[in-house]
């Protein structure tokens, strides 16, 4: 499983596209606030920071984009249990 695309939405949803073309949205809700996720309490840097990183949805500390100083989520997780949606994108356009 590799994501190759991230997009964050609303109520900490994040549309997470993946290699072999499926789209998952998956809630990180559940992680807000808890150990080194608290930092996504703040919604801005939830949205400014998500972004792909070691090949899945992660958000970096520092704006360096370092594979090292981020905070990451088992791409498997998301795709077993992230809800497949049509790509939000193609609504935007």
């Amino acid at each position: 499983m590799q994501v190759v695309q991230v997009y964050p939405m609303e109520n900490y949803d994040v549309a997470v596209y993946f290699a072999d073309g499926n789209i998952k949205k998956y809630n990180v809700s559940h992680l807000v606030g808890k150990g080194v996720f608290s930092v996504l309490e703040d919604v801005n840097f939830y949205k400014e920071n998500c972004t792909v990183l070691n090949g899945t949805l992660a958000w970096t500390l520092d704006g360096t984009y370092d594979p090292y100083n981020c905070l990451d989520i088992d791409p498997v997780m998301i795709y077993q249990n992230g809800l497949a949606i049509p790509d939000p994108l193609k609504e935007l356009a």
